[in-house]
């Protein structure tokens, strides 16, 4: 293949890495390679000449998308929005028009990240969920209820909130938070240390490889996300891949996977709401646990892996690149 034919993939995480959008670009680059295109991935414009560029987060990857158009004023741009691009709005984040504009396509990750865009930039909008193979149960652990927390250590994550909710659940409760997640923000990394040490219901393991991590997800009875915003989370599509039911904020990143009247949320930042709902699937109060392991089991179909390779294989018959 000339060096010409090949999609230009640029991430702010590189595809090693734990980060949301690392695994996202390494799992992207190889639908590329398995719809037959040759892929380069770089955290920066490396120049060149490409057939396309597909670039991860507007504010973060800005720079090299006006650096490909310039050397590469014909090919199609391809521009995926993270959370932190759309959320709370594109204005306040810090995303330009000018770089929106520059987009053939723009994708997000759920239903409602489209609803962040006018109209026109609408047209060109494609959702595509994120897909994750299925994953196998593992043996739980034994004498406690394991909730999994798979999330970083920055303030978006709000990931001191299930130490606080589990504080406040009855003396005979056997929930255990187990969390899992890298340090992106020091203070809020010493305040995790101490809960961890203190708290006999929240252990903090740091950081752990992808596959450790989704050991811990694999052998516990639920998911935690209590992000104040995600663009689609890529920890969802691994519970559902898993059979692991989620409780997770009422935020329009998850509520666009997860469905507007699943039963699992609570209001962002709210330690009792989490606390109440912990304590119900923990007893399985009116039901509560078997109708969200139930909801989460319909929607498996949303992660399979040939949807997503079909998404893509779409979007790039929409740009001629097939």
């Amino acid at each position: 293949m000339r060096f010409t034919d090949m999609i230009l993939l640029v991430s702010p995480a590189a595809p090693n890495t734990v980060h949301g959008n690392g695994v996202t670009a390494q799992r992207w680059a190889g639908i590329l390679r398995e719809l037959g295109h040759e892929v380069r991935t770089a955290q920066e414009y490396p120049g060149g000449r490409y057939a396309a560029l597909i670039a991860l987060h507007a504010r973060k990857s800005a720079d090299a998308i006006r650096a490909f158009r310039a050397e590469n004023p014909r090919a199609p741009i391809v521009l995926a929005l993270t959370g932190t691009d759309l959320y709370p709005d594109l204005r306040s984040t810090g995303v330009e028009p000018e770089v929106l504009d520059l987009a053939s396509r723009i994708v997000v990750l759920q239903e409602h990240g489209r609803d962040q865009l006018d109209s026109a930039r609408r047209e060109r909008c494609r959702v595509i969920l994120q897909s994750v193979p299925p994953i196998e149960r593992r043996r739980p652990a034994d004498g406690i209820v394991e909730v999994a927390q798979l999330a970083h250590i920055r303030a978006v994550k709000d990931p001191l909130r299930a130490a606080a909710a589990v504080r406040l659940l009855p003396p005979d409760s056997r929930v255990h938070v187990t969390h899992v997640g890298s340090v992106l923000d020091s203070d809020l990394a010493a305040a995790a240390r101490e809960e961890s040490a203190t708290n006999p219901r929240y252990s903090w393991l740091g950081e752990r490889t992808r596959a450790q991590a989704l050991d811990v997800l694999a052998r516990s009875r639920l998911l935690v996300l209590a992000s104040q915003h995600e663009g689609g989370a890529n920890v969802i599509s691994e519970a559902i891949a898993a059979g692991v039911p989620v409780i997770s904020s009422a935020i329009p990143g998850s509520i666009g996977l997860l469905g507007h009247d699943y039963p699992g949320y609570f209001p962002a930042g709210d330690t009792e709401s989490l606390a109440d709902l912990l304590a119900a699937a923990e007893s399985d109060r009116d039901g509560f646990y078997t109708q969200l392991a139930r909801r989460c089991r319909n929607l498996r179909h949303l992660v399979d892996p040939r949807r997503e390779h079909a998404a893509w294989a779409d979007l790039l018959a929409e740009l001629s690149l097939t």
